[in-house]
């Protein structure tokens, strides 16, 4: 069974599938090191993986267990970041919550607004029970985002990720369909959905 990736369409973004074309900007997102310093694998080096990423991502629309998203700018069109539900349950309605952004635009309010955004799709159309997400310890930033869309600290996995000899620990978060408050607001909470 696939699952389409949708476009969504926030107050100051645009949640789309991948395209070919989003190669270079992909590549150049995940081989910056300090946008993946508190990520589960090292920046990329040989943009091939750009390539690869783009292929798992039509893989996962097919099998239907998950969806990944390029979010853009409406403004100006640029590509910022990515987002995604993975690991799609029907049977337990759930997923797991993924994201990363262009550090020139961290501070902005657009992981929170595409988030926000994502949720929505996914307890609506997904009709989701539970989204899951793993932080690193280290990322404030990021459990910040999550806390103020409603996700509680669950546990913490010790020592659960090793990348490049860095060992560390990460935070399991949780948001549950009765806890989830799709809140409209300034960071751009409306979302709408093209067919």
């Amino acid at each position: 069974m696939s699952l389409p990736t949708p476009e969504l369409n926030t107050a100051r973004l645009r949640l789309r599938p991948f395209a070919d074309d989003d190669a270079a900007p992909l590549y150049a997102l995940h081989s910056d090191p300090q946008v993946l310093r508190y990520w589960d694998s090292p920046p990329w080096t040989e943009p091939a993986r750009a390539q690869r990423f783009l292929a798992t991502c039509r893989r996962i629309e097919e099998e239907g267990t998950g969806a990944r998203l390029a979010v853009e700018r409406d403004s100006d069109g640029a590509f910022i970041g990515w987002c995604g539900l993975i690991e799609w349950n029907p049977d337990f309605r759930s997923a797991v919550l993924c994201y990363v952004f262009d550090r020139e635009v961290w501070g902005r309010g657009y992981a929170t607004e595409t988030v926000r955004g994502l949720l929505r799709w996914g307890f609506d159309t997904l009709d989701l029970n539970r989204v899951r997400a793993d932080v690193d310890t280290r990322n404030g930033a990021s459990a910040r985002v999550l806390e103020k869309l409603g996700f509680v600290r669950e546990g913490t996995l010790r020592e659960d990720c090793v990348v490049d000899g860095d060992v560390s620990d990460s935070w399991v978060y949780g948001l549950l369909r009765r806890e989830w408050r799709p809140v409209e607001g300034a960071d751009g909470g409306a979302v709408s959905q093209l067919p």
